[in-house]
């Protein structure tokens, strides 16, 4: 009896262990499939920086082509680095993969995408001024994003229930200065097939124009990514908020916008997202009623 009771322990305890070892085979798995794919969000996130990097050497004209097309290139890549940029947090916080890391690594990659790209962009395409008040310019610029940044960082552990920013996001600074080289390349292309809507040297005329107003614009944006300016966060609200009428009104004449002018789309739409919040701040605060001056009653004179 004896015996067998030892033989019952020993095989409970070589039971015990096999269980013991299979569970933690299937915890080493598991971690090994979640650390596995926490790859995809930083994957994405460096696909970030590839493109701000992209953009910063095509804007030096480093490939050899012409101007324009160099910009064109440079812009582009500065709207894909964005695509990146929204990819990144929607897939981590899918894959419940966020981490303090992955927002360091993202503000990292911004900073060349949007930060130091726009920055060059704006210096290769600008005219018209000193060259070292551009220089000026672009570096305010790349300043002014990296505390945007900074402050979104520290700003983001504070509770946020409509999902706002304060300031003008990078990404969204970023877009407002790449889309005037966007559009003088488009204008330039219809010059070239003779478009008929065109008259005798728009193209050129707005190329000129453009060279003279993005170093306004770019400082314009520079402020507003470090003010207090309360900025809406669209992107959450289309896809994952619950959008109402005026969300799918505001979506709908974006599109509608990007099918009638594509060479004027963006330009228009990164415009009224970036300064018609300012704009109606302004205005408020212009438009607002005077304060009623309050009567002060001294005190009575008991002998009247």
């Amino acid at each position: 009896m004896l015996m067998s009771n030892r033989k019952t322990g020993r095989r409970g305890l070589r039971i015990a262990r096999e269980v013991r070892r299979v569970m933690e085979d299937r915890e080493v798995r598991s971690a090994m499939a979640r650390r596995s794919v926490s790859v995809l969000p930083t994957l994405l996130t460096l696909g970030n920086a590839i493109c701000g990097f992209g953009a910063i050497t095509f804007a030096g004209r480093w490939t050899g082509y012409d101007a324009t097309t160099s910009l064109f290139v440079a812009s582009c890549l500065i709207y894909l680095a964005m695509v990146f940029d929204a990819l990144d947090g929607s897939v981590a916080r899918k894959l419940k993969q966020t981490s303090e890391f992955g927002g360091q690594l993202d503000s990292l990659c911004d900073a060349i995408s949007f930060g130091a790209a726009p920055a060059l962009l704006m210096l290769q395409f600008a005219d018209g001024f000193h060259p070292r008040l551009l220089w000026l310019v672009a570096a305010l610029y790349v300043c002014c994003a990296v505390l945007r940044l900074a402050r979104y960082n520290v700003d983001s552990h504070a509770p946020n229930p409509d999902r706002s920013f304060c300031g003008l996001p990078s990404p969204a600074a970023a877009g407002t200065v790449a889309s005037f080289p966007l559009m003088v390349f488009g204008l330039k292309s219809l010059e070239i097939t003779a478009h008929e809507f065109l008259w005798e040297d728009m193209p050129g005329w707005i190329d000129w124009t453009m060279a003279r107003i993005l170093p306004l614009i770019t400082l314009l944006v520079a402020g507003l990514m470090v003010s207090k300016v309360r900025y809406p966060n669209t992107l959450h609200y289309i896809l994952q908020g619950r959008p109402n009428a005026v969300h799918i009104i505001k979506l709908l004449f974006a599109v509608a916008i990007i099918f009638v002018t594509p060479q004027l789309g963006l330009p228009i739409l990164f415009g009224w997202y970036t300064f018609s919040r300012p704009v109606l701040a302004l205005w408020k605060y212009c438009t607002r009623p005077p304060e009623e001056e309050v009567e002060t009653v001294g005190p009575l004179d008991p002998q009247n």
